[in-house]
């Protein structure tokens, strides 16, 4: 089962540490999809041993990918035990010599979840993995990985004193469609699960996370900080400009005052992010109201106060838009002092904005 450690260290950005990584079984079947009649290919055998060279960068295909702080779980409507698989994986935490069988079991599961028309198919990696490093512990860990395109490449060969060119079609290590990372702990509370997605839009998208892993967002510090940013946002862009006489200034200063007190706060107030973002009274009791029924309608429960997530927060600052676009003339960058800039209307009644500086960079 030991294939070799894994050379190098893969630092990422949230609990996992993977120096002491080991690559213990890995196998590859293909899933096709079934909506197409497109058939899927199971092994029989794992891949054998490596070389010291193709272990390594097969641990870092499988690895680098996971780069964010946000959990997942298995759950099921009624019984855990029902999502196929959280038992798949538990049958193989616990007797990793059923690592052959039960991949192929995943394999034919994610089969049967592959029925939107534009889903690829492709080959199905999965890699059993020790001494992974999850906070404090040291966990085994399976890999679930997807590659639904290959791209083409040259290769020169030498033969007879002549080159000749051969064209090939390959997966690029540094380049992963979907992924889905499982540690064995929290095993009560459906185990712990990283996930990547970087191919699925639109109607196609959820078969990946919600029909085939079938997963839910841990509520941690991460989970609350971007729910709270979202909702923070939706209201801002919404309800807010259709009950106060707004400018489009106005909006965008409310936006970076909301991204910057979870910028500057290691913990979050609902009180005290009110008050230091909205300050007046009745705009406190409207976003109160709306906080209150956006949670209702999506079955969200969160609490008055939390840690604050700064890797949510620098996600969630990408969607926060600070730009104020005029006509299709100018772009205008705003992240400071909503004082500093001013809206009017000159004598022909062209509409202006006046801003003020210190220092041209």
């Amino acid at each position: 089962r030991n294939l070799q450690p894994a050379q190098k260290s893969i630092n990422l950005k949230s609990m996992l540490q993977f120096a002491d990584a080991q690559l213990a079984q890995l196998i590859i079947h293909y899933a096709g999809n079934k909506n197409n009649q497109e058939n899927y290919v199971l092994s029989d055998r794992r891949v054998g041993r490596l070389d010291p060279e193709t272990q390594q960068l097969m641990v870092r295909f499988f690895l680098a990918p996971f780069k964010t702080a946000e959990q997942f779980r298995f759950w099921h409507e009624s019984d855990i035990q029902l999502n196929p698989c959280f038992s798949f994986l538990t049958d193989i935490f616990e007797d990793p010599e059923q690592f052959t069988e039960k991949s192929k079991s995943l394999c034919r599961h994610l089969y049967e979840c592959t029925m939107h028309p534009q889903i690829k198919p492709g080959d199905l990696f999965m890699a059993e993995l020790t001494d992974v490093q999850w906070g404090e512990q040291t966990v085994s860990a399976v890999v679930i990985v997807k590659s639904e395109n290959k791209e083409t490449f040259v290769q020169s060969q030498y033969a007879a004193g002549n080159f000749d060119l051969q064209t090939l079609a390959g997966i690029r290590l540094d380049k992963i469609d979907k992924a889905a990372l499982i540690l064995h702990t929290e095993a009560g509370d459906g185990f712990r699960v990283c996930v990547v997605d970087n191919v699925s839009r639109g109607s196609e998208a959820a078969y990946w996370r919600d029909d085939f892993l079938k997963i839910v967002q841990v509520e941690d510090a991460y989970y609350h900080t971007s729910q709270m940013l979202g909702i923070a946002k939706e209201y801002i862009t919404g309800q807010f400009s259709k009950e106060f006489q707004v400018t489009k200034t106005d909006r965008i200063d409310l936006l970076n005052r909301s991204l910057e007190y979870f910028k500057t706060h290691d913990a979050f107030d609902k009180e005290e992010f009110e008050e230091e973002v909205f300050h007046h009274p009745e705009m406190i009791d409207s976003f109160r109201s709306f906080d209150q029924q956006f949670r209702q309608e999506r079955g969200l429960e969160m609490e008055a106060s939390f840690d604050i997530s700064d890797q949510a927060v620098k996600k969630q600052a990408r969607v926060f838009k600070s730009v104020l676009k005029l006509d299709r003339n100018f772009h205008v960058y705003i992240h400071g002092n909503r004082q500093l800039i001013e809206r009017g209307v000159d004598e022909d009644g062209r509409k202006y904005y006046k801003l003020y500086y210190e220092e041209e960079s």
